[in-house]
């Protein structure tokens, strides 16, 4: 079995191979082309070197395609336009049209040029990113240094990283503080501030310092690693309307030779026509009626949006959820973490009449500090904007679920919850302050000093920056918002107003969010977002399951699609890309269809000429693909 890099190693050959099948085939249909013209201008001098010319221009032009259609037929026996299209340029020629049956070849072959283009534009965003994965990594042991292959890194290395290097594992910084560019897996174009202990990635650029970073997973468990599979697997799992149309294509190719057939004899009797007339028009039906335009309508056009969003940050599993995601009627959101920042902060403060705030926060800092309760730690960080030279503590002694208290500058301090640090007095302290925290979804901190409570915290987990413009536009667009959390009554009503969801559900376990999904969903597509490993059950049985980057490993394997950028506004944008999406795709076979239709007219009306055939047909094809590269586009 293959490790993770050589699968990827794999795919650039593959990749390689692709670029080159994209070139042979634009130089070959370049080459028909000239053959073409060459042929044309000797047709009054010398037919027979006009032929010889024209069976060039058929071979070089049409040797990839049959080629294509014959393994294609023999592999799967289903008939495909490849092979409908070389049949086409053959009758042509048996009829003496040896000039329209080139530039049949020339025209499909410089179309398939085309899509080829498009595939292989797709695969470039993976092709940058696999430049980005170094092959070798620093390992520090024993006290010395040395060089090892990337895939040899193990979960507790440590590795040394130099200013100027991309970071070769996913880690934690152990040794140092650096600024990192990481817009090769985010987007985000400002370099983020790392001190020890915060998260590093693979493929990203340590800037400034030099640094030591533990290696918390394997090469092929890499976040880059991920993003690179999820990106291959989008590419290649086809969308609902692509499965139809092939499947749709091959029942199509059967009747367009099957109607050709009855177009060779059925006319003569029913109408009169002579036999060459009958004969030209069946060869002109078979060109005109081959579904190459829609074939090409909606995997161009599927490839190119998943390649912009993978530029923008926003990575789909496959072409299914980019094209189900326009229709979405509902979306449930986790709150922590994903409409919230994920860390509490201090909203409030209040003070005893006679305490004076600078000793106060000081007092705070310093016991605080001490602890790694999410909850200090937002309070130390609240103080430090203060005072940070305070002096130490003594005898801190924590109380595991209540708080801590501690010895500062002779006083004795209790910071946590009412009943530890005040109990009735706490309750009623300010006017009884903590019930209207608890009324506005915040939760309250108390710190007594000797004389009783001097003061309370209030603390909540905040919104992102993003997320109320972001329910702003997802309700613009019609869609239903609603926040599925495990937080208490007060909390979840707090949120869900301030972020201005249209309603939610508070004390949900993994299984209460799962069976909420099960309801949402009879209301249309319905979509669940989060981040934390109790998100999974809710993401996988939601219609689209969205997770955001920084989440857990849970989260991201389940998702459908990841949010690179950790930002709201990016799953709107990945909705306006879905229904540009649909929307040309929808133009594309109205258009095709048309066409066809059009052209099948007025052959039967015997008003259309084969060369008209030909350029209709094939310049139909070329405009659609066309459309769908607009995708490529950023928007």
């Amino acid at each position: 079995m293959h490790s993770q890099l050589e699968v990827i190693k794999l795919d650039f050959v593959t990749y390689t191979s692709s670029k080159w099948k994209e070139h042979s085939e634009l130089i070959a249909a370049i080459v028909s082309g000239l053959f073409i013209v060459a042929g044309w201008s000797l047709q009054q001098s010398s037919e027979q070197a006009s032929a010889a010319l024209f069976i060039m221009a058929f071979a070089i032009g049409g040797f990839a395609k049959a080629k294509e259609g014959i393994e294609e037929t023999i592999a799967e026996r289903t008939l495909n336009v490849e092979l409908l299209m070389i049949f086409a340029a053959v009758g042509s020629a048996l009829i003496g049209h040896w000039m329209e049956g080139a530039i049949l070849i020339f025209i499909f072959s410089l179309s398939g040029a085309l899509e080829t283009y498009t595939m292989n534009k797709s695969h470039r965003e993976i092709s940058a990113l696999m430049k980005l994965q170094p092959e070798e990594a620093v390992l520090i042991e024993n006290g010395g240094e040395r060089i090892i292959p990337v895939s040899e890194l193990i979960k507790g290395d440590l590795i040394l990283v130099k200013p100027g290097e991309r970071i070769p594992a996913d880690g934690f910084l152990y040794n140092g503080r650096t600024t990192v560019d990481q817009s090769a897996l985010t987007g985000e174009s400002i370099p983020a501030e790392k001190k020890e202990t915060e998260e590093m990635f693979a493929g990203t650029v340590n800037l400034t310092g030099s640094v030591t970073i533990q290696v918390s997973k394997k090469n092929e468990q890499t976040l880059f690693s991920k993003i690179i599979q999820m990106v291959q697997s989008a590419q290649s799992e086809k969308s609902p309307s692509q499965l139809f149309i092939e499947k749709f294509e091959n029942v199509y190719v059967k009747a367009v030779l099957a109607g050709t057939g009855i177009m060779m004899i059925a006319p003569h009797y029913l109408f009169g026509w002579s036999w060459d007339e009958t004969f030209y028009r069946a060869m002109v039906l078979m060109v005109v009626a081959s579904p190459c335009a829609l074939v090409a309508s909606i995997m161009p056009a599927t490839l190119a949006a998943i390649s912009n969003g993978a530029k923008s940050g926003l990575l789909f599993k496959g072409g299914v959820h980019l094209e189900r995601l326009a229709r979405t009627s509902v979306i449930a959101f986790d709150k922590t973490g994903t409409l919230t920042k994920g860390n509490p902060a201090v909203t409030d403060l209040v003070l005893r009449e006679d305490v004076q705030q600078p000793e106060f926060l000081s007092a705070v800092l310093s016991i605080e500090s001490r602890s790694n309760h999410p909850l200090a730690k937002a309070i130390s960080k609240y103080a430090m904007q203060f005072d940070d030279a305070a002096p130490s503590p003594v005898n801190v002694v924590e109380q595991s679920g209540m708080g801590v208290f501690a010895e500062w500058n002779g006083q004795t301090y209790y910071i946590g919850k009412e009943d530890f640090a005040g109990g009735t007095e706490a309750e009623r302290f300010a006017g009884g302050a903590a019930d209207r925290f608890s009324a506005e979804g915040k939760t309250a901190v108390f710190v007594r000093d000797e004389k009783g409570v001097a003061g309370v915290f209030a603390l909540k987990d905040t919104l992102r920056n993003e997320t109320k413009s972001a329910i702003r536009s997802f309700r613009e667009k019609g869609i239903v918002t609603v926040m599925l959390t495990g937080d208490s009554e007060h909390t979840a009503k707090a949120i869900s107003m301030d972020a201005g969801l249209d309603s939610y559900r508070a004390t949900c376990m993994p299984e209460d969010k799962v069976n909420e999904i099960k309801k949402l969903k009879s209301n249309g597509i319905t979509i669940m977002i989060g981040d934390g490993i109790n998100d999974a059950p809710a993401l996988a049985a939601a219609d689209i399951g969205v997770a955001m980057g920084e989440g857990s490993d849970a989260a991201l394997e389940t998702a459908d699609i990841v949010l690179m950028k950790n930002n709201l506004e990016k799953l709107s944008e990945a909705i306006i890309l879905s229904r540009k999406m649909n929307r040309i795709i929808k133009q594309n076979i109205i258009f095709s269809m048309t066409v066809i239709a059009l052209l099948i007219c007025s052959n039967f009306l015997q008003f259309l000429s084969l060369p008209l055939g030909v350029i209709g047909h094939e310049g139909s094809t070329i405009l659609v693909i066309a459309n769908g590269l607009r995708l490529l586009r950023s928007s």
